[in-house]
């Protein structure tokens, strides 16, 4: 059970993570460089992830 909500952390430390990033690649200089990650895609399976794990984490209790 706790080992569900550590997974949650860590999800949701990868969505701050690709947030940040996104925001980087929104921001540069030149905005025609291609990137290889598409971070928003990233995130929102983080987030989901982390709903999933929570709430599983909740129900198990």
């Amino acid at each position: 059970m706790p080992l569900l909500f550590w997974g949650a952390g860590g999800t949701v430390l990868l969505a701050l993570v690709a947030a940040f990033a996104d925001r980087r690649r929104r921001l540069r200089a030149d905005p025609d460089r291609v990137g290889f990650i598409d971070w928003r895609t990233v995130q929102m399976a983080a987030l989901l992830a982390t709903i999933l794990l929570v709430s599983l984490g909740l129900h198990t209790r």
